[in-house]
C-alpha cells in the first residue's frame, strides 16, 4: 500500500520542501526479497572489551559473501565504501567504563552507516552478571541502542541481542534476520537467545521446505500475508478462518498452493477438530501461527460483556486450547514452532482497548510460561507485537489518527503486513531454534511503550 508522505517528501519537489521546512523525511525501507544478499555493503564489526563473538561473526558474514570492513577511526579514516551494517561485540564488558570502548567503536562507524543500514549489538545479559557494576554496563546498552534507533536516518534500524555463555551457536539466525530486509519495520529492540541445538539448514532459499504450517485468521490482512511469505518459503499452508471469510479463504489458499480450513476456533469441539484435521489429512503439523484476533473496542466503563468475552475468546482462550490440545496430541512434530500475534496495545495499553489490550498481553504471558516446555521437547514458542500496520482496515481510519498513528516511531511509517510475516516466518525457521520465549515488536521503534 502507498504512504502517500512518504512518497511526496522523497520526490524531487517534496525532498526540497521538507527540508526548508525542516519535516521528517521518511525512508523507503530495506525490504526482503528472494534472491537478494543479506547485506547491500560491507559490514564493520567491533568490540567492547574482549568480547568472545567477534571472530565468529566475521565467519557468518564472509560466510555470506559480506565483506568486513576494519573499524573506522575516531579521525573518520576508512577502507572503503559506507558500511551497510555496524555490529558491536559487547561481550566483554566489565564496568561502566568498558561503555567507552563502545563509543569509540560506534560514533565513527555510525556516522558513515549507509542508508537503510544496520546497527547491531551483542551482549550478555544482565541477569547474569557476576556483580553490580557488571550488570549496570551490561543494562546500558538497552538505553544506547533504543536511542541509537531513534537517532539513525534513512530507514536505518538498531537492535540489541543477549547471548548468555553457552548460547554462541545460537546467534546465526537472529543476526541474518536483523541485519537482513526481513526486519525492516523492526527497530530499537531488545531480545535473548539460549543454547539449542541447531539443525543444518537444508536450503537457505526456502527455509522452510517440507514443512506444514497452521495459519489462523488467513483469510486477510495480516494473516493472508503471513500465509503467503510462508509459502515463499517452502512451506504447506492450512490456511483457517471463520467460515463467513470461506470465498476470501479459499482465494488465499489457492494463490499459495496451500488448504483452506473452515473453522471458528472458539467453538468448544474447534480444538480437536483442528488435530483431527492435521492427523487424517497431513499427518502433523511443525508450524503454528496463532494470528486471528479481533477488536471490540470501548471505553471501559461503557463496554458490555459481550464485547470484553468475545475478545477473550478468540485473541486469547482459543490460543491457549489450541495450544494445548496440540500439546496433548501426536501431531506437534518435536521441533515445533509456535508463534502468537500480540500487540503493541499489550505492552503500552491503549485507550479504548482495555479488553483488546489485556488479551493481548496475556498472549505474552503465556508465551513466556510455556517457553521451558517447548524447550524440553526441542520445540519453540515466541510472541509478534505489531505496532501500527498499514490494511484495509487502518486505512478506513479517520486521516488524522490514521497519519499520527504512522508517523509516532523511529521510522516515522506505518508498516506493511508483510513485515509482521517476515518476523513470524524467521521465528518459524528450523535455525531460530536458540529464540524461545521471546516477544519481538514490529512496531519501527513506536514511541508509545518500550
Amino acid at each position: 500500500m502507498s504512504d502517500w508522505y512518504r512518497d511526496f517528501a522523497n520526490s524531487g519537489f517534496g525532498t526540497t520542501i521538507t527540508k526548508q521546512l525542516g519535516l521528517p523525511r521518511p525512508a523507503v525501507l530495506r525490504r526482503y526479497e528472494p534472491g537478494q544478499p543479506l547485506l547491500p555493503g560491507p559490514a564493520v564489526i567491533g568490540s567492547a572489551g574482549e568480547g568472545r563473538l567477534r571472530d565468529a561473526l566475521t565467519q557468518l558474514l564472509q560466510a555470506e559473501g559480506v565483506h568486513v570492513q576494519s573499524p573506522v577511526t575516531a579521525d573518520g579514516a576508512t577502507d572503503g565504501p559506507k558500511p551497510a551494517a555496524v555490529i558491536l561485540d559487547a561481550t566483554g564488558l566489565r564496568t561502566p567504563a568498558d561503555l567507552a570502548s563502545a563509543h569509540d567503536f560506534l560514533a565513527p562507524a555510525v556516522k558513515r552507516l549507509a542508508a537503510t543500514g544496520r546497527v547491531l549489538i551483542l551482549a550478555d545479559p544482565p541477569s547474569d552478571a557476576d556483580s553490580p557494576a557488571q550488570a549496570a554496563a551490561r543494562q546500558a546498552l538497552d538505553g544506547l541502542v533504543r536511542s541509537i534507533g531513534k537517532e539513525l536516518l534513512n530507514g536505518s534500524t538498531a537492535n540489541l541481542v543477549l547471548v548468555p555463555e553457552g548460547a554462541e551457536g545460537s546467534i546465526a539466525s537472529p543476526v541474518r534476520f536483523f541485519l537482513s530486509g526481513r526486519s525492516a519495520y523492526v527497530d530499537g529492540q531488545v531480545m535473548s537467545v539460549s543454547a539449542a541445538e541447531i539443525p543444518a539448514a537444508a536450503d537457505d532459499e526456502r527455509p522452510l521446505t517440507g514443512k506444514v504450517a497452521v495459519v489462523t485468521g488467513a483469510a486477510r490482512g495480516i494473516g493472508a500475508a503471513i500465509a503467503k511469505v510462508m509459502a515463499r518459503d517452502g512451506a504447506h499452508v492450512v490456511a483457517v478462518d471463520i467460515p463467513a471469510a470461506g470465498d476470501s479463504l479459499a482465494a488465499v489458499a489457492n494463490e499459495i498452493g496451500g488448504t483452506a480450513f473452515q473453522l471458528d476456533i472458539t467453538a468448544d469441539d474447534a480444538p480437536q477438530r483442528l488435530v483431527e484435521h492435521l492427523r487424517e489429512r497431513h499427518g502433523g503439523v511443525d508450524v503454528v501461527v496463532h494470528n486471528a484476533g479481533i477488536t471490540r473496542d470501548k471505553l471501559l466503563v461503557n463496554m458490555d460483556a459481550a464485547r470484553w468475552n468475545s475478545v477473550m475468546a478468540v485473541n486469547l482462550q482459543a490460543q491457549l486450547d489450541i495450544t494445548q490440545a496440540l500439546l496433548d496430541s501426536d501431531v506437534l512434530n518435536a521441533d515445533a514452532r509456535v508463534v502468537c500475534v500480540s500487540s503493541q496495545s499489550g505492552i503500552a495499553g491503549n485507550r479504548g482497548q482495555t479488553n483488546y489490550a489485556a488479551s493481548k498481553a496475556g498472549v505474552i504471558g503465556m508465551v513466556r510460561a510455556w517457553a521451558p516446555q517447548f524447550a524440553e521437547r526441542g520445540a519453540t514458542i515466541n510472541a509478534v507485537a505489531p505496532g501500527f500496520i498499514v490494511t484495509e482496515m487502518t486505512a478506513k481510519m479517520p486521516f488524522g489518527t490514521r497519519e499520527v498513528g504512522s508517523r509516532i516511531n523511529s521510522l516515522q511509517q506505518g508498516g506493511l503486513p508483510v513485515d509482521v510475516a517476515e518476523t513470524i516466518a524467521w521465528l518459524s525457521q528450523p535455525g531460530s531454534a536458540g529464540v524461545n520465549g521471546q516477544t519481538v515488536r514490529v512496531c519501527g521503534q513506536s514511541m508509545l511503550g518500550a
